[in-house]
């Protein structure tokens, strides 16, 4: 499962339709409760750390078992981090034997860049 290749759809100039940057159109409820959910969850510093080791690591995925030693805390912090991580819909999870390896939902990613996408003329309404 983890070796399917994932294909992120509607990565082009076209297809703002999914989710519109909030300068265009205004959120509705429904939204901004999942995207807040993804948002809270990146706003703890050692799940935007383990955000970004699952992602960088070789492969793009990572056991559990890699991601305990940069940290100062203990496995089952490390546990409740990537299940918050997971319950937010910004990683995935399979067990393989007494393992369980991570990798990032390219999906989830880019839901959150083209929220927050500036359009090119966004310096207009700047002030200085």
């Amino acid at each position: 499962m983890s070796n399917m290749e994932l294909t992120v759809l509607g990565q082009d100039a076209e297809a703002g339709a999914c989710c519109s940057p909030m300068v265009r159109e205004a959120l509705d409820g429904e939204a901004a409760v999942e995207l807040a959910k993804m948002f809270k969850a990146l706003a703890d510093p050692v799940r935007l750390r383990l955000l970004s080791l699952i992602a960088s690591h070789d492969g793009g995925e990572a056991c559990v078992c890699d991601l305990t030693g940069p940290f100062d805390v203990s496995q089952p912090t490390i546990s409740h981090h990537l299940k918050v991580l997971r319950e937010a819909g910004l990683v995935g999870c399979e067990r393989r034997g007494t393992w369980v390896y991570y990798w990032v939902l390219p999906a989830a990613l880019a839901r959150l860049s083209a929220l927050l996408q500036a359009p090119a003329d966004a310096s207009a309404g700047a002030t200085g």
